[in-house]
């Protein structure tokens, strides 16, 4: 198998020309960016949808700052995972959104994390994460503090110490904690369901770069062709996901494998492609197998089946729990 994948690879070399190898920075942010074997799903999307085009992505892992410079030294061609800035842009060439960070609040258990806005956090010490781009969303909305540490982990550590009264987390990675370390997130955290900010994740490559435009365009076009086929539903491990598949403006819920559910699906994960945001963010229809249905209705009984899920989750270790 590993010979035909070869031989395959140096006949598309040949008839598309030489794969390009890009030199892409990241810092560790389970579970987006990471150091393998850890989970990486930013990364994975990323890579999945580079290879599609022959572009073999080399990953460098380290401190965000550093990125930051590095990328803007031409010391790296890019970086997997960022948010937009009007400062980066004027060096980067951003892709369209391929995930959604979703920041919610997370206190220790019994906190009140029923806030709404940035607004009811007035007098609270909330901790978030340094170099990230923020932009002016904290900026004049709240009196609260805002806290910043190196990563989630250290404000988790901060949280359980009693040094902040919150943190903001990004919504997945509270799911895949929820997923792999229920016990300890039950014992240790009261989780809030609230959006307090939303921001967009990209590919971005550096302007520079003699194949900057075409790389970015293949990249969209791989990306879309991930989530109507499933595999982008399959890196991330999510069974539905909420798209703008055929960029008509509305979103569709697009089912990763054949296995809907016996019941409509009350929650999905959201994805921005087309546009920073859909014309119309009600569910328009479903896609499963790659045939679209405009109703729950319509979705033929074969598909009504419960997803399997293993009982038996082997434990990993998005966070830490213990104190220090």
């Amino acid at each position: 198998m590993k010979l035909i994948t070869v031989l395959f690879l140096l006949i598309a070399s040949s008839a598309f020309g030489q794969i390009t190898t890009l030199k892409l920075g990241s810092d560790i942010w389970p579970p987006f960016t990471n150091e393998k074997p850890e989970m990486a799903f930013a990364l994975d999307v990323v890579s999945s949808a580079l290879e599609r085009s022959f572009v073999k992505p080399e990953i460098v892992i380290q401190d965000f700052e550093k990125v930051l410079d590095d990328l803007e030294a031409g010391k790296l061609d890019g970086s997997a995972a960022l948010w937009k800035t009007p400062e980066r842009e004027s060096f980067l060439l951003f892709s369209q959104p391929y995930l959604q960070n979703q920041l919610i609040l997370v206190g220790r258990k019994g906190s009140d994390v029923s806030a709404a806005t940035l607004n009811d956090l007035n007098g609270k010490k909330v901790g978030i994460v340094s170099n990230y781009a923020y932009g002016d969303d904290l900026k004049g909305e709240t009196a609260a503090s805002f806290i910043a540490g190196t990563s989630d982990q250290e404000n988790l550590e901060k949280l359980l110490e009693n040094e902040i009264d919150f943190m903001l987390v990004d919504a997945l990675l509270i799911q895949y904690v929820l997923r792999y370390q229920s016990e300890e997130a039950a014992r240790y955290l009261e989780i809030g369901t609230n959006s307090l900010l939303t921001k967009s994740l990209h590919f971005a490559i550096r302007k520079d770069h003699p194949d900057a435009a075409n790389i970015i365009v293949k990249f969209n076009e791989a990306i879309l062709k991930m989530i109507g086929d499933g595999s982008y539903n399959e890196i991330l491990q999510l069974n539905w996901i909420k798209a703008d598949v055929d960029g008509d403006g509305n979103v569709e819920l697009l089912l990763k494998g054949s296995a809907a559910g016996t019941q409509v699906p009350s929650g999905s994960y959201s994805v921005w492609f087309n546009s920073e945001q859909p014309t119309n963010t009600l569910t328009s229809g479903f896609y499963i197998d790659g045939k679209y249905y405009d109703s729950w209705n319509d979705i033929p009984s074969q598909y009504k089946t419960p997803p399997s899920n293993p009982l038996d989750v082997q434990p990993v270790n998005i966070l830490n729990f213990k104190i220090k």
